[in-house]
This record gives structure tokens, sequence and C-alpha cells, in this order.
């Protein structure tokens, strides 16, 4: 009787710091390759982000991609796109595209998509990107 009462104990001490915040994986889906695509082209009002920098976006990216770095910052593209749109964002491997949708997500956007693993794992799965050089406007 004892044991089970000090194990329910225990059990209850783990969940309740767990229940004070709001998990990452609450305010946004991070998505393998193929679903993230699928969501993608299911979704009527649509932003496809591309967080990396420039370097990074002229040399490949996923067709129809906003250029949006973190160096430039997010605050004049969360006031003026609608937060009725759904944002899928990518970066390299998905690190910077999660902390991204974590800024819009605190501006209010609550349709957030990450795609996990970044644009290598879109070329791993075969899905294509656009090669075409990009220049870097003055």
């Amino acid at each position: 009787m004892r044991r089970s009462f000090t194990l329910a104990v225990f059990l209850l001490t783990l969940g309740l710091p767990a229940g004070a915040q709001v998990s990452d994986s609450l305010k946004y889906k991070s998505l393998e390759p193929y679903d993230f695509h699928l969501q993608y082209l299911r979704q009527d009002s649509v932003l496809l982000i591309d967080t990396r920098e420039f370097f990074e976006y002229r040399r490949s990216r996923i067709h129809g991609a906003l250029f949006l770095p973190p160096s430039k910052g997010f605050d004049a593209a969360a006031d003026t796109v609608s937060k009725a749109y759904s944002l899928f964002a990518y970066c390299y491997s998905g690190g910077r595209s999660a902390r991204a949708l974590l800024f819009f997500h605190d501006k209010g956007f609550r349709n957030l998509y990450n795609l996990e693993g970044g644009i290598v794992a879109w070329r791993k799965d075969g899905f294509p990107v656009e090669r075409k050089r990009v220049r870097k406007k003055k």
C-alpha cells in the first residue's frame, strides 16, 4: 500500500511541471517531408518560408519559398501577413525554422508547420529543389 502511494506521489510530481508550460510541440507541427508536402497542398492560404541565410537560399530552395532569414528579423512579416495564413517553414536541418515558428506563434499565428530535417531531409526523400541562381537585391 505504502509503495503504491509513494509511486503515485512520484508520478504526480513528474506531471506537475509539464502542465505549467505549453510545449513547443504544441505550438507548431513538425512533419516529415512527405507529410509536410501533403499538408502544404491541402491548405488554402499558405506561405512557404525559407529561414536560411541568403548564401544557402541562393544555391537551392523549395519551389515557391519566400526568403525570410532570421538575420533580417521577422517583425515586418508578422505585422503584414494575415494570421489566417498557414505558415510552412524550413531551413537546412530544422532548427532555425522551429525557432522562427515559435516567434510567429508568439505573434498570434496558429497554423504553423516545420519541415522535420529541413531541406536536407527534403532532398534525401527525393523531393525537387530549384537550383537556378538568385541575385541579391541591392
